[in-house]
């Protein structure tokens, strides 16, 4: 199964107005154990709540608490905890840890780790380089739309990196054209 974190976590990956419990089984909601012949089995429901919020320690008075009364951590914490809840072959993670606390970010660095380690494989979008130097094995770096330059991680150089994402160029490369009839 494929798992992905959205970059926009209120836009693509939360429904704010709905409660804690119903956002961590929003991908899974008409299947059982959380339904059946379309109807809701509250207590499947309740139980998949009352095991990820501790383990995914998000920070919550209660289940039925509405996502948008939840810190930006916690509702990113959400989001995970429903996508790594399942099998993943697949894991697609667009800027996972964006305007998250120090504690947030550690949190879900660990979980990523822990699913590549389990066989998932994991496609990292950020633009974070610490982040991406932790997390990745292989760096593929894009400048306007193309891979400019791929790495292995164990060997990157952060300013290089940095240098190919500003000007997708660094100080031994050509400038990459900029696209036929692309705006500036």
């Amino acid at each position: 199964d494929v798992a992905y974190v959205p970059g926009d976590r209120h836009r693509f990956g939360l429904v704010l107005t709905y409660p804690i419990e119903d956002n961590l089984i929003l991908t899974a909601y008409n299947e059982a154990p959380y339904a059946r012949r379309g109807i809701r089995n509250e207590r499947a429901i309740d139980a998949a709540a009352a095991e990820l919020i501790p383990m995914f320690d998000i920070r919550t008075p209660s289940a039925m608490t509405r996502a948008s009364a939840l810190s930006g951590g916690n509702q990113q914490k959400c989001v995970v905890a429903r996508e790594f809840s399942g099998k993943i072959s697949v894991l697609v993670l667009d800027q996972p840890t964006r305007g998250l606390d120090v504690g947030s970010i550690e949190f879900i660095h660990k979980q990523v780790i822990a699913k590549r380690d389990a066989g998932a494989a994991v496609l990292l979008v950020s633009a974070e380089l610490d982040e991406v130097l932790e997390l990745a094995d292989r760096i593929a770096v894009m400048y306007r739309g193309r891979i400019v330059a791929t790495f292995d991680a164990s060997t990157a150089e952060k300013e290089r990196i940095g240098l190919l994402m500003a000007r997708g160029e660094a100080a031994d490369r050509e400038p990459v054209p900029e696209p036929a009839g692309a705006a500036r």
